[in-house]
This record gives C-alpha cells, sequence and structure tokens, in this order.
C-alpha cells in the first residue's frame, strides 16, 4: 500500500521558501491548490498520445515506525488528512467548525501530525494570530503483510478501514450531489467535470513480480502528471485516484472421483 505516490519529503534550496510564496498567494485570492495532489496524486488527465516530463522523484520513504502508524490510524487524525488534502491548507479552527471537534483537539492532533511529518505549518499564510496547516505531500510506503508484526497488522488493518470507508464516502458524496439534479435550467451538466468519473474493470493474468511492476509503473504514471502549482492551468481540479489490484480467490477443489470399488446404485 502506498500514500501520497510520487512526491517526497525532500525539497531543494529555495523551493519551500517559493512554495510558502505560492500558498500565501492562494490564501489571499481565496484559491486552494492541492499540491498538485495527493499526492497529485494528482490526478492523469491524459488525452491524446503526449507525453509530459516528470519530475525527479526520490526513493519511496517506508512507514515501519509502529508509533508512526499508530499516529497515522487515529481517526480524527485521519479525518483531518482527509480534509487538508482534498481542500487544501485549513487553520485548526476550520477543522474544528468541519469535524466537530474542539479546537484544543483539532490543535493537539494537528501537532502530532506534525512530529511525523504529516503535516506542516504554512508559513506566511497566518493573518493576524492564525496558523494555516498543510498536509505535506510524499511517497509513503507501508511494509508488506509478510513483513508485519501481529501488532503492525492490527494497526494496518484499522488504517486501511478508515482509508477505505472515507474513500467510499467521498465517493458517495458525488453521486448524491449528481443525483440531485445539480444542473442548470436548460437540464444541461454544470459544466464538462460531470463526465470525470473515468473507472475500469478487468482481470489480467500476472506472476507476483509483475503484479508489483504493474504497480510502480501506475505511480510512474502518476508522477508524469504531476507538476508545481505554479504551472497547473486554469480549470484544473484535484482529482483523487485510487489504485486496487487483488487476485482471484483460489478455486475450489476438483470434486473427488468415484471409488472404483464402488458401483453407483441403480435406480429401482
Amino acid at each position: 500500500m502506498a500514500e501520497e505516490p510520487g512526491t517526497t519529503d525532500a525539497e531543494r534550496p529555495g523551493e519551500r521558501a517559493d512554495r510558502d510564496d505560492r500558498i500565501r498567494r492562494d490564501n489571499r485570492t481565496g484559491n486552494r491548490t492541492l499540491r498538485g495532489d495527493r499526492t497529485r496524486h494528482d490526478g492523469p488527465d491524459g488525452r491524446g498520445s503526449r507525453s509530459r516530463p516528470g519530475p525527479a522523484t526520490e526513493s519511496p520513504q517506508e512507514l515501519s515506525d509502529l508509533s508512526v502508524l499508530k499516529a497515522l490510524a487515529q481517526p480524527r487524525r485521519q479525518q483531518m488528512l482527509q480534509h487538508l488534502t482534498v481542500h487544501g491548507p485549513a487553520t485548526s479552527a476550520t477543522l474544528a467548525r468541519t469535524l466537530g471537534l474542539n479546537t484544543g483537539a483539532t490543535s493537539y492532533h494537528l501537532r502530532e501530525l506534525a512530529r511525523y511529518g504529516f503535516v506542516e505549518e504554512t508559513r506566511g499564510a497566518a493573518h493576524g494570530r492564525e496558523r494555516w496547516w498543510r498536509a505535506v505531500p510524499g511517497d509513503r510506503r507501508f511494509p508488506p503483510r509478510s513483513r508485519q508484526s501481529p501488532e503492525m497488522r492490527l494497526v494496518m488493518d484499522e488504517l486501511n478501514h478508515l482509508s477505505d470507508a472515507a474513500d467510499l464516502e467521498l465517493f458517495a458524496q458525488l453521486q448524491r450531489e449528481r443525483s440531485q439534479g445539480h444542473q442548470r435550467p436548460d437540464g444541461a451538466e454544470p459544466d464538462d467535470w460531470a463526465d470525470a468519473l473515468p473507472s475500469s474493470r478487468g482481470t489480467i493474468r500476472l506472476t507476483l513480480p509483475e503484479l508489483h511492476e504493474l504497480f510502480e509503473e501506475y505511480i510512474a504514471l502518476l508522477n508524469r502528471y504531476k507538476r508545481p502549482d505554479a504551472d497547473t492551468p486554469d480549470g484544473a481540479r484535484t482529482v483523487l485516484t485510487r489504485f486496487l489490484a487483488f487476485p482471484a480467490p483460489a478455486p475450489l477443489p476438483a470434486p473427488a472421483a468415484p471409488s472404483n470399488n464402488r458401483r453407483e446404485s441403480e435406480p429401482s
């Protein structure tokens, strides 16, 4: 499993200041650019056969420290990270109102997330005494299940459950908005993004090494469409991408052949 593939936590000299300047401008104008998403991520929207030069990426970061995983798997922190990823930088007061918490609780959870590098305060984005926070993008990976301890597996199961539930709720929210008639008076959809739900279901036969290779090629494809906020064209939106691949259930064992020492009884 990977979180926000395609970006790294490390920044070259001068990049952090440039990024914070962009965040400050965005907050003044009301624009919320999500990194490009989360991990990106963000979303491939390739048309034709154009190729995009992808940014240089560093090796993925494996999260194998149990204390880090426990901090990340806290339900409220997952909600806060989801909000920052989808909607962009926010204050603890904004998160408190959205999630039904008090600002003391959100401030505590933000500090814990920042302690492990999942969020950071955005310099120059504050108005008065307000403190703005953003999700820190990065290509974060979790250890494969074969290398997880029993305690780590429990934490990872909870983390996966929270992530899957949040993704399903976001998708269901989009479906509800579409079905509740967010349309123009002429009955047409409000914009071209009404068609922004590409999906695919298929089957392929792979070895386990080939499946790992397929996943890395998918991450590389996402990286091709990543770009700095300053290079993002008008009209671009955050697109959430999710990769899911799993082996089909094992075939049922074939029924045993009848014994040669027994004859089937004939009908009377």
